[in-house]
């Protein structure tokens, strides 16, 4: 439970909704680390441009699957199940 104010995907406006309806579409539910940023829906769509970029580029130099790994391994080594 966030201790953040979020707007819930019921609620969601505008560019909000856009992006809400962009995570539905991609994760099947908005999750807890995409509404953390719902006051600021701009912050939200460079924090979601910057991770495609990040992990989803094909012409990066470490591989896809890489990546996700590092991304398990930093996770788990901070206790975030994000």
């Amino acid at each position: 439970m966030a201790w953040i104010k979020t707007i819930a995907p019921a609620e969601a406006t505008g560019a909000l909704r856009k992006l809400y309806d962009e995570a539905l579409r991609r994760a099947g539910r908005v999750f807890g680390i995409v509404r953390m940023m719902s006051l600021s829906p701009p912050m939200l769509r460079s924090s979601m441009d910057l991770y495609r970029r990040t992990m989803l580029e094909a012409s990066a130099p470490l591989s896809r699957r890489r990546r996700e790994m590092l991304a398990v391994v930093v996770s788990a080594t901070n206790d975030c199940h994000y």
